[in-house]
C-alpha cells in the first residue's frame, strides 16, 4: 500500500509548476493579450515593478522564460521522491522502525530522515517539513491502555465519598 503512495507522489512531481511560476505564466498570458502592466499587477496581486521585470523576461524568452525562473532561497535538501518515501515511513508504526513506543516525535522523525537520506535537520526544520507534508501535531490520550472505566466509575461512586473529608460541625 505504501509503495503505491510513493509512486503516485513521484508522478505528480515530474512537471509541476510552483504557485509563483503559475502566477508569472498567468501574468505573461495577460501581457501577451495586450493588457497593461498596471492592470496585470493588480489582477495577479504583485507590484507593478515585478510585472515590468516579467515583461522583460517575456520579451526575451517567451512564456518558457517565465516558467523557468528559479525559486528564491536555498534549494531543498530533500526532493519530492524523498519526501514521498518519508511520508510512507511516517504512516507506518514507529515501533516498526526500532522505536519503543507508538509515538512519532520531532527527534524520532529527524533520526528517520537522517537514517533514510543522510541529511540532518534541527527540530524546527523537521516541524516545517511535517507541516508542509500535511501532518499536524497530535497529543496522545493521557490514559493507560489497561484502564478499566467501569472500575474507575465504581470507585468514584463508592470509595471516594467515604475517603473525602467531611466538614466539621460548628459548636454552638
Amino acid at each position: 500500500m505504501s509503495s503505491g503512495l510513493v509512486l503516485e507522489n513521484i508522478g505528480m512531481a515530474q512537471k509541476r509548476l510552483s504557485e509563483a511560476a503559475k502566477k508569472r505564466v498567468r501574468a505573461g498570458r495577460m501581457l501577451l493579450s495586450g493588457k497593461g502592466c498596471a492592470e496585470v499587477a493588480l489582477a495577479v496581486g504583485v507590484a507593478r515593478q515585478t510585472v515590468y521585470t516579467w515583461k522583460r523576461l517575456l520579451d526575451e524568452g517567451g512564456i518558457d522564460a517565465l516558467r523557468s525562473v528559479p525559486d528564491p532561497g536555498r534549494p531543498a535538501q530533500l526532493d519530492e521522491a524523498q519526501l514521498a518515501a518519508l511520508r510512507a515511513t511516517l504512516l507506518q508504526s514507529p515501533t516498526a522502525h526500532g522505536f519503543g513506543t507508538e509515538l512519532w516525535t520531532l527527534k524520532r522523525v529527524g533520526a528517520v530522515i537522517e537514517r533514510m537520506h543522510g541529511v540532518r535537520f534541527g527540530q524546527t526544520q523537521v516541524w516545517r517539513i511535517l507541516g508542509a507534508m500535511g501532518f499536524s501535531p497530535q497529543k496522545p490520550e493521557k490514559r493507560a491502555i489497561e484502564r478499566n472505566d467501569d472500575a474507575v466509575r465504581a470507585w468514584k461512586r463508592r470509595t471516594w465519598p467515604a475517603l473525602k473529608k467531611k466538614p466539621r460541625e460548628k459548636a454552638a
